[in-house]
């Protein structure tokens, strides 16, 4: 390519310029040339073509390019040479950082298992050898091949390349990735007229043309690609790529296609790419990256193929490109690695889950896992309800209690109703205090052996809204499911200020609506599982690492028993707005309580983020009182009876008041301090009343930056139209 960069603001870079056998001379334009560049009616003009900010200007051969300005920009094409690849069928990619060993296998097998004669390589890397290195590694085979190359950097400025895990699409973590240094010449190609320029100066007679990069390999079983370009009624079809991994590569060893034997189970979509009879397409379609335009495939015929992700990202464990957990073998992939390249890759590990009943109601024991600190008043009732729809155990760590919840829990223990641990998370520590119990958890007899378990706070109320409201109707439901999550629903403090030693669930019985989108918190959900080894732990929100050969023995249900989809399996812990449901289950969420009650949780932080303040934006966040649901309280008389029958225990009823007192005293102790005053005036203020009824109103941005934002005649209005939505501009972090 005859690339330069002009220096000029209009018409920043020159790609190449090519003329002909038609004696036309074809200009390439780089990224980010004016739209009114080129003068249309200067001379020798006989046309112009945007695309995507970048232009071809084509002129009679001889004439330079005429600018809008009146200055001319003086060209000196190369001459196209069709010749070489005419009448072959040709590969035409990008290199990035493949080896020329790479390279010579990709042309090997697309040469003796699809009929490839020929390819153009647009070489992405700076000078490099590589034409010389890749013609001793073909040997003679009998392809025709042509190096392109660029003198200028194609690449998007600004951005990292291709062969950084940052850029891989799939790649975890990349919010705690460094970001790579800028790499003009192997980020994402930032230039689309670079297949135009190949068309041009070396493709235009080519037999059929099929646009895959070298790291992209066409399935097997996608045989007769170029012809069927050919024989396609526009001379187009279309390529649908799906990224490929190995298992492992070998110590030592550069990666090939036949290491590559494993698919995202979770991966429904793929990327295009097409192929190209061009005579019979016509040369004035332009070729881009993804597609031929003006050109439409037969709507379903798309052929697969397979792009080589340790290709293309070269030098990096699996585990730094996808998340192991979704990995699964392809037997196609593996027959095409045995049988085909004759290689004898790494194979994944083979999982089997633990043997368990097949019906939901045919397992026994229930477990809930918990964590506490200071939420004695509140124990009793909560135990009491979930032991009275059917949990069998209790495990609950707690930490730094001051309100007799250790004294509880112990007395509790002793009478054979809950197992309580001192919670072994110590600040400062790489886990958070839940994640440090849950991790404790999985090695507890109460939950190795339990047949479902389910990790949850003191706040949340499982909710079974079929038949007697017990988790043997729920259960009896579910089937075969082995998983079922439960959506929230944020329940507000329903305008109480002061706390009363009552039931939660029958004090506070105004909530958000059922669709509620924002905050994202709203539709958080935990999820009750069959404990059956298909995970490798437990997880806050459902259970964690799946065992990614087992992905299909998943039988995950949503809140109103419809299956949750395989994009859930890995990482999900919010419903959307296809994956919500109450009508089986729900759970009721009380994370505000009272004002008062509210003061203390203040007070004592947050059990899983110790570092995050629950103030006024976590009460706009999660006081809802918007609309009222009542359902719960058919199980007030379940409820009751087990409640009294713990209080009957004259231990247990001077433990549960000796909380209160602490409850109590803590909060007379909170209101005589200024700071906690003027917090509590907040809380009970008109503004804040009204705030926790119309958060449905807001956009996301508004729950970032705080209510503060909200201005005072839309807080104080009487009311709102049912229409009325209001944001604000706000980035970062949510201020808590």
């Amino acid at each position: 390519m005859a690339g330069r960069d002009l220096g000029r603001l209009d018409v920043a870079r020159l790609l190449d310029c090519v003329t002909s056998l038609d004696g036309r001379t074809r200009v390439f334009l780089g990224a980010g040339t004016a739209a009114d560049a080129i003068d249309p009616a200067g001379p020798g003009i006989v046309g112009i073509h945007p695309v995507a900010g970048a232009m071809v200007a084509v002129l009679e051969a001889g004439f330079a390019l005429p600018l809008s300005s009146g200055e001319e920009i003086p060209l000196e094409p190369g001459r196209a040479e069709p010749a070489f690849l005419a009448g072959l069928n040709c590969l035409l990619g990008q290199r990035i950082a493949e080896t020329p060993a790479q390279i010579a296998e990709w042309l090997s097998y697309h040469h003796y298992h699809h009929g490839a004669q020929g390819a153009v390589i647009l070489n992405r890397a700076p000078d490099d050898g590589l034409a010389a290195a890749l013609s001793r590694a073909l040997g003679d085979m009998p392809l025709r091949v042509i190096v392109l190359e660029s003198p200028l950097p194609l690449g998007k400025p600004g951005m990292g390349p291709e062969s950084h895990p940052f850029l891989a699409p799939d790649a975890p973590g990349k919010d705690r990735m460094t970001p790579p240094e800028p790499d003009p010449w192997r980020a994402p190609l930032g230039e689309p007229l670079v297949y135009e320029i190949a068309k041009w100066r070396f493709l235009s007679q080519a037999r059929a043309v099929l646009a895959l990069d070298v790291s992209d390999y066409l399935a097997p079983d996608a045989s007769g690609a170029f012809q069927r370009a050919l024989d396609a009624p526009q001379g187009v079809i279309g390529l649908v790529g799906r990224r490929v991994y190995p298992w492992r590569v070998r110590a030592g060893q550069d990666a090939r296609m036949a290491d590559h034997i494993c698919r995202q189970f979770d991966q429904r979509r793929g990327f295009a790419r097409w192929g190209v009879a061009p005579q019979k397409a016509g040369l004035e379609r332009i070729w881009r990256l993804v597609r031929v335009a003006h050109a439409s495939p037969t709507p379903g015929d798309f052929l697969p193929f397979f792009r080589a992700m340790a290709l293309r990202v070269p030098g990096w464990p699996t585990a730094r490109l996808v998340p192991k957990t979704s990995l699964i073998e392809d037997e196609g992939l593996v027959r095409m690695a045995t049988e085909i390249f004759d290689h004898k890759p790494v194979r994944a590990p083979v999982n089997a889950p633990r043997p368990a009943p097949r019906a939901a109601q045919a397992a026994q024991r229930t477990a809930i896992v918990t964590t506490m600190k200071n939420e004695g008043p509140f124990i009793l009732e909560w135990i009491a309800y979930h032991r009275a729809i059917g949990v069998d155990d209790f495990l609950i760590y707690t930490n730094d209690c001051s309100d007799g919840t250790d004294l509880m829990l112990d007395l509790l223990q002793r009478k054979g109703i809950v197992q309580h641990r001192i919670n072994p998370w110590r600040p400062g520590g790489a886990l958070k205090p839940q994640h440090a119990a849950l991790q404790a958890a999985e090695s507890e007899p109460v939950i190795r052996d339990c047949d479902w378990a389910i990790c949850m706070d003191v706040d949340e109320f499982i909710n079974v809204r079929l038949g007697d409201g017990t988790l043997s109707a729920l259960y009896r439901a579910m089937g075969d499911a082995n998983m079922i999550s439960m959506t929230w629903r944020l329940f507000g403090n329903a305008d109480i200020v002061a706390y009363q030693d009552r039931f939660v669930i029958e004090q506070f019985t105004r909530c958000a609506p059922e669709i509620v989108r924002k905050p994202h918190q709203a539709w958080g959900f935990k999820t009750l599982f069959r404990n059956i080894d298909i995970y490798k732990k437990m997880g806050v929100h459902r259970p964690k690492g799946l065992r990614p050969d087992l992905w299909d023995q998943v039988r995950w249900l949503n809140g109103s028993g419809r299956p949750m989809p395989r994009e859930m399996f890995r990482n999900g812990w919010r419903s959307t707005i296809d994956t919500f449901g109450y009508d089986w289950v729900q759970l009721n969420h009380y994370a505000v309580r009272s004002v008062e009650s509210f003061l203390v949780k203040r007070d004592r932080g947050r059990v899983n983020h110790v570092d995050r303040d629950q103030g006024l934006n976590y009460w706009f966040r999660m006081n809802h009182n918007a609309e009222e649901d009542r359902s719960i309280l058919r199980m007030l008389p379940r409820l009751r009876a087990e409640y009294d029958r713990l209080m009957a225990d004259p231990e247990i009823r001077a433990a549960h008041e000796y909380s209160v007192a602490c409850h109590r005293a803590k909060i007379s102790e909170l209101l005589a301090q200024e700071n906690y005053r003027a917090f509590y005036d907040q809380l009970c203020s008109q503004r804040m009343r009204n705030l926790c009824r119309r958060q449905r109103h807001f956009g996301s941005a508004v729950f970032n930056a705080g209510p503060h934002v909200i201005p005072d005649e839309i807080a104080l209005a009487p009311d709102l139209p049912p229409d009325f939505f209001f944001t604000v501009k706000h980035s970062g972090e949510a201020q808590h």
